[in-house]
């Protein structure tokens, strides 16, 4: 696949599906902001459904979810291209996903969840041609072998609550080991070694050839990517992929959204009512030894200037804590300037923006610095501490902790924010400015209410 050609050949096949197996990269040339780009739309998918299956989300509502994250992300404004941008993304993030084992595992698991969702919307028809184009080594039930099984096949319909379509109704016979899911849920019928699996339980037989190949496929790419890609296109490409995977895709809240601004007068009482974990902790911790590391002063300092912190008050704010360890004459001198340099007022006139989760989660504490996730970087005991002062109930507490050992940092803080504020945020925490302007959203719906 050559990544800087500015046209495109289109895809033409006669199939009758147009779910690709993704065998071969295909012989596309592809602008380097497609590349990109086609990249996160399909990031966004994944990693919707990824937190809609760390969530707990039944089968039928992860369908409905990879609908609807499909829907709003993988269009293109060309129809004829929208095959193309389904297989240029995967293939570009075949090659980010490729470079580790954990990163490996992850794409493995959400591509085949994806793939699941797309091929039970396919026809019966074409579901049988993909079946064909894995070549799948399964005997098809005879009719005079179905009305033999026909009162035992029906019965395990029956049970699931899916019964039997007429006689034609197709049924492959498989190893009943290569279906587990299947015969865990006692699902199929299973004679003599045999599963029966009908034709609207063929995905468990697909999806697992499906990701078969694709974990091949996997280990030659990064075989290809550490011998010869991440060299050839170190001024390129590399870049690129080596951050795709940690990319945010939300907004960036360099401005305040909703909330136009906080004063210095409320920030205590905003601060215990909205702030995130990770900057409550950054919050206490200055208020308490009237100092932040660098690291801290950076993660706090913007997001403090993201939720609507104007410069004058963010440094009458900062002075007021740091004078009373340093001095005022040594915070003008010395910590002044990077904070009007967050505001872009010093140096390049850059305005930065506030850290999301990913950033914060990726980032390495030392020793005396109170940056970070405190999901990821606390201690069980001081975790389950800092949980106890925003008031989550011990049940919550509990599944916010099974999230953090499963390593699922956004859902433990989403979690702790529905547990805080009594409601659902089915969008999933993935910034700590998001998790202000929602908590703001609650707070204020409900001083309405008490009026």
């Amino acid at each position: 696949m050559e990544i800087y050609g500015y046209q495109r050949k289109a895809l033409h096949s006669d199939a009758i599906s147009t779910l690709p197996l993704y065998r071969s990269a295909p012989p596309l040339d592809v602008r380097l902001e497609d590349f990109e780009l086609f990249a996160i739309d399909r990031l966004r998918v994944l990693k919707g459904i990824s937190d809609g299956l760390s969530r707990g989300k039944k089968p039928e509502e992860i369908d409905n979810l990879a609908k609807d994250l499909w829907k709003a992300n993988m269009r293109h404004p060309e129809a004829s291209e929208v095959v193309n941008k389904d297989i240029i993304s995967h293939f570009v993030l075949r090659l980010v996903y490729c470079r580790t084992e954990d990163l490996r595992k992850w794409f493995l698991s959400m591509e085949t969840a994806l793939f699941r969702y797309r091929f039970r919307l396919e026809s019966a028809e074409a579901q049988r041609a993909l079946m064909a184009e894995f070549d799948l080594p399964y005997k098809a039930v005879s009719n005079s072998e179905f009305e033999s099984m026909k009162d035992n096949l029906g019965q395990v319909a029956r049970s699931i609550g899916q019964p039997l379509t007429p006689a034609d109704t197709k049924f492959y016979t498989v190893p009943f080991e290569e279906v587990p899911e299947l015969v865990a849920g006692r699902r199929v019928f299973v004679h003599k070694g045999h599963a029966y699996v009908a034709m609207n339980q063929v995905v468990s037989l697909v999806a697992t050839q499906f990701r078969s190949h694709l974990s091949k496929a996997l280990i030659l790419t990064n075989r290809k990517w550490t011998s010869s890609i991440r060299e050839q296109e170190k001024d390129r490409l590399t870049p690129i992929v080596e951050a795709l995977c940690t990319s945010y895709l939300g907004p960036d809240y360099s401005e305040p959204r909703e909330f136009a601004e906080i004063s210095i007068r409320d920030i205590d009482q905003i601060a215990m009512s909205s702030f995130p974990l990770c900057m409550r902790h950054l919050f206490e911790k200055l208020r308490e030894d009237h100092h932040l590391k660098h690291g801290g002063r950076m993660q706090l300092g913007l997001f403090l200037k993201g939720v609507g912190l104007k410069l004058d008050d963010a440094l009458a704010f900062w002075k007021a804590e740091f004078s009373q360890k340093v001095g005022a004459e040594r915070f003008d001198k010395e910590y002044a300037y990077s904070i009007r340099h967050n505001y872009g007022r010093e140096g390049k006139r850059t305005d930065y923006t506030p850290f999301s989760c990913q950033k914060i989660i990726s980032s390495t504490p030392g020793v005396g610095d109170h940056h970070g996730c405190p999901y990821r970087h606390f201690s069980e005991e001081n975790l389950r501490a800092a949980l106890g002062k925003m008031r989550v109930n011990s049940r919550a507490v509990e599944d916010v902790m099974d999230k953090v050992r499963n390593r699922h940092y956004q859902l433990a803080c989403t979690l702790t924010f529905e547990a805080v504020h009594g409601t659902s945020c089915d969008a999933g925490i993935n910034h700590p400015n998001q998790y202000f302007s929602e908590s703001q959203k609650v707070v204020q719906s409900k001083q309405v209410e008490d009026v």
